[in-house]
């Protein structure tokens, strides 16, 4: 019979330590209790190491800082859970400093102490072995996916690489335009030249051109010396334009014939450059309407368009975004020198139920958050929810998702109504009650008292609605 873990609780109030362990030997712990930094010390040379251990930070003798920073010395691997009544910022950075698990703020609820306790031991089972985390030598310069419309883009990548031709780049912003370029590059025969990228919505109009061509000294005030421009330090290489439909007209007109002719001069120059360069231009901006109203040459657009690669938006393709969370999550790992936090299940439906409006860059702001602020190593989700923004919580539960809510619940009331079902309000309003509590219960782990407050409603409610379920809160 598996041992159960074992868990110690450090604390110089003698109620504080009773309680809590209590609470959690009625989970179902091995617990242990302390009244100092002293008493812990001393029974670790005795006794087996515990999986998991609650400190308080003020004590008699060392605090619990003190004591943290000795354990972490002697047993790296142990979880500790600081305690304390002072939650400022310099007290929860201490902890965290020190290498705490987590930090729990007194008064605490007894629930969502044991809550955490589990959290921290249980060990973390993927539903899928593919969703385990991805670790690529540069994760940021990867592409990413296994759903059709990305193999299908990366098919089309495969077979481009190797032809000289120019591509333009489509999908909103955010998918991961600048990839494809960089995939491009890097498996053809130009891999071993520069890649130079450049956003020209990103460069004031003024300064565009000589950051396109370069420029000679004196050709205008302040140039005061030679400056080579992109598609000179592109040479033999790729030069990216990314939002190309930002360019002014005047522009475009030189673009054109570097382009068609693989030559410009500098701004201010009178020497002819020659130049090898493999032209991939990107937008977000519908061209072809651009070019009906006058802001765009139908020319440049018929020289850029030699091949059209469109990179769907992460909303079409949410089967990947499991996959793409793990890699990001792993190269945040990297950058901050600690394990790599994992996703439980509730945590990527949560994620593969967002829209996303951001697409992949939201995705990885999303966990570059999670990453540093999730409390525990595995990340649920109301984690993801925590760490959601409130545009983009609002986005995932857009008009578009509230109308078809509305239309579904029109087609069952005129059904009902065509059946002649007896008290169909009194029958909406339960399977409302019914569907809202499921979720909310879900979302919060089966504590009770937490879904009444999500809601708002009082847990009495919540209690008489439910009957006698199992759950806890």
């Amino acid at each position: 019979m598996t041992e159960p873990p074992r868990i110690w609780v450090v604390d110089d109030d003698r109620s504080v330590r009773y309680v809590l362990s209590a609470a959690l030997a009625e989970a179902g712990y091995d617990v242990a209790g302390f009244d100092s930094a002293a008493a812990v010390l001393t029974a670790l040379g005795a006794r087996p190491v515990p999986q998991l251990l609650f400190t308080d930070v003020r004590m008699p003798g060392d605090d619990g800082l003190v004591l943290l920073e000795r354990l972490k010395v002697s047993y790296p691997q142990l979880p500790v859970i600081v305690m304390s009544a002072y939650t400022d910022v310099a007290s929860t950075a201490g902890a965290f400093r020190g290498g705490a698990h987590d930090f729990l703020s007194k008064p605490f609820d007894l629930d969502d102490a044991v809550a955490l306790a589990a959290r921290t031991l249980q060990p973390v089972v993927s539903d899928d072995m593919s969703s385990a985390p991805v670790v690529a030598d540069e994760p940021g310069d990867t592409l990413i996916g296994e759903t059709p419309p990305m193999r299908e883009l990366f098919r089309a990548i495969g077979r481009l690489a190797q032809a000289p031709l120019n591509v333009l780049v489509t999908g909103e912003t955010g998918t991961g335009k600048e990839l494809v370029a960089r995939a491009l590059h890097r498996e053809s025969p130009r891999a071993r030249r520069p890649f130079v990228a450049m956003n020209t919505a990103a460069v004031p109009s003024e300064l565009l051109e000589s950051e396109l061509f370069g420029h000679e000294a004196g050709a205008f005030t302040g140039a005061n010396r030679r400056h080579i421009g992109r598609f000179e330090q592109a040479d033999g290489g790729t030069l990216f334009l990314d939002e190309i439909g930002d360019m002014p007209l005047s522009l475009q007109t030189r673009l054109l014939r570097v382009l068609a002719e693989g030559e410009f001069f500098r701004v201010g120059g009178r020497e002819l450059i020659r130049v090898d360069v493999r032209v991939i231009a990107a937008t977000h901006q519908p061209l072809e309407a651009l070019v009906r109203d006058g802001r765009f040459r139908a020319d440049l657009l018929h020289r850029l368009d030699v091949v059209r690669l469109r990179l769907p938006p992460l909303r079409d393709r949410r089967d990947d975004v499991p996959r793409l969370a793990d890699a990001f999550l792993a190269s945040a790992a990297q950058r901050f020198d600690a394990p790599v936090k994992r996703l439980d299940a509730a945590a990527r439906r949560r994620l593969m139920a967002h829209d996303w409006p951001g697409n992949v860059r939201e995705l990885e702001n999303l966990c570059w958050r999670l990453a540093a602020l999730a409390p525990a190593e595995t990340i649920r989700a109301d984690d993801v929810q925590d760490a959601l923004s409130p545009e983009s919580a609002d986005a995932g539960t857009s008009a578009a998702s509230a109308s078809a809510w509305d239309d579904a619940l029109a087609d069952w009331a005129r059904g009902q109504l065509a059946a002649g079902t007896p008290d169909l309000h009194a029958q909406a309003r339960e399977r409302l009650d019914t569907v809202l509590l499921d979720v909310a219960l879900a979302h919060t782990g089966g504590r009770r008292a937490e879904a009444a407050a999500r809601l708002g409603v009082g847990r009495n409610t919540l209690t008489r609605k439910l009957g006698p379920r199992p759950g806890r809160g």
